[in-house]
């Protein structure tokens, strides 16, 4: 594991990647600013940013992408 992986949390790393709209679309299905439903639902959410389907207007740059598949590869620190 990277110093990287290693140093990612979802408070201070990854919940700040979903905005409150993409929150609002997604409460249908689980709540993405709330740890434990990103925790898991997280290959899920994976696929769909890596297929662009995610967040709904704009796909993610592939250096947001690799920091949320660096996160999981870590073992999803809170």
């Amino acid at each position: 594991m990277s110093e990287q992986q290693a140093g990612l949390s979802f408070e201070r790393d990854i919940r700040p990647l979903f905005r409150d709209k993409d929150r609002q679309r997604m409460e249908w299905a689980f709540d993405l600013w709330r740890y434990e439903d990103v925790k898991e639902n997280a290959p899920a959410i994976l696929q769909r940013l890596e297929d662009g389907d995610m967040p709904c207007d704009e796909s993610w740059p592939p250096e947001r992408i690799e920091q949320f598949r660096s996160w999981m590869q870590g073992g999803m620190a809170a």
